[in-house]
């Protein structure tokens, strides 16, 4: 961080506990170990002297020029409130956090629902950004009372939401943009994290469908309930002696499996045409697959679950 070419800026550091550790240009300002995320990131926000938020994960790291590209980004309109980038997956990450990063990065991944997230992709204006690499005007922060901290994670898409819609600024998402983000390894803490992403998108595409309920995040939803609920139908049809429908949904769900199955294949090409690496190649295809069936049941849970806001 302190090799930015843009000079003006301070960086400041919420550990749960006070700390003896000083660094260059860093205010370090600790908070309750019971918070969370978005408290600290409304702490960092209230002490902080500059015009703009710029947030980041405590796993991710910038390219030196994040803040002259995001800068030169605002400077083009005041209707601006926010600027992203990609998040891509570091080249000294191990193999089971490069499956990850696939996961996300790939179309088929991620569902199709935010790709761009996560490999580099042309500029574009959004409404729903991670708050790994994003940043925002102060000024139109405080207008929205910063992050919703009753929810963790899916503050950041509260915020968006509140900034787009409440406000009617603009989320410019542009490739120079850029931060590297350290994955979580397949398919334990991986999945971990998913199950996280996935009650909380079902959820808010219940409370707040304006951003959440789009049919990338509703994809493996589908593909979970046609996986295991075409066995049911054609059982249920070979019971009540209805043959010609029990062929029907076979061919049906023959035709599901081969298309899945090739558009995984086909993913799975992709990432060793760029990694020229078997077993990742593997490692992805079963994390994509894994991710699609437990993001799919956690979604309907989240959709049903009457509130998830943090107590």
């Amino acid at each position: 961080m302190l090799k930015q070419t843009f000079k003006s800026f301070e960086i400041i550091v919420l550990p749960d506990k006070p700390t003896k550790e000083k660094f260059s240009r860093t205010r370090i300002i600790a908070s309750l170990s019971k918070t969370g995320p978005a408290d600290k990131r409304d702490l960092g926000a209230k002490e902080a002297r500059g015009e703009i938020l710029a947030f980041l994960d405590d796993d991710s790291y910038p390219v030196d020029d994040w803040l002259k590209q995001a800068k030169i980004i605002f400077g083009e309109s005041k209707k601006i409130a926010g600027v992203c980038g990609p998040a891509l997956t570091p080249l000294n990450n191990n193999v089971k956090q490069k499956a990850s990063g696939h996961v996300w990065s790939t179309w088929l991944g991620s569902g199709g629902a935010g790709a761009y997230r996560c490999e580099v992709s042309q500029r574009r204006e959004v409404d729903d950004y991670p708050t790994v690499n994003l940043l925002i005007r102060r000024d139109d922060f405080l207008k929205v009372d910063g992050f919703n901290c009753r929810y963790w994670p899916g503050e950041d898409t509260k915020l968006c939401l509140d900034l787009t819609q409440a406000l009617g600024k603009k989320i410019i998402y542009d490739p120079k943009v850029l931060v590297y983000h350290h994955r979580r390894e397949v398919l334990g803490p991986h999945l971990k994290q998913i199950s996280r992403y996935a009650i909380h998108r079902g959820h808010f595409a219940r409370i707040l469908p304006k951003t959440s309920l789009r049919l990338g995040y509703l994809m493996p939803t589908f593909f979970t309930l046609g996986l295991l609920g075409g066995p049911v139908l054609a059982v249920l049809a070979y019971r009540s002696n209805q043959l010609l429908l029990l062929k029907v949904l076979v061919l049906i769900y023959l035709f599901f499996i081969f298309f899945y199955g090739g558009m995984l294949f086909a993913t799975g090409l992709k990432v060793f045409k760029k990694e020229n690496d078997f077993k990742l190649v593997f490692l992805t295809m079963i994390a994509i697959f894994v991710t699609h069936v437990v993001y799919g049941f956690l979604f309907i849970k989240g959709f049903l679950t009457r509130d998830l806001a943090r107590v």
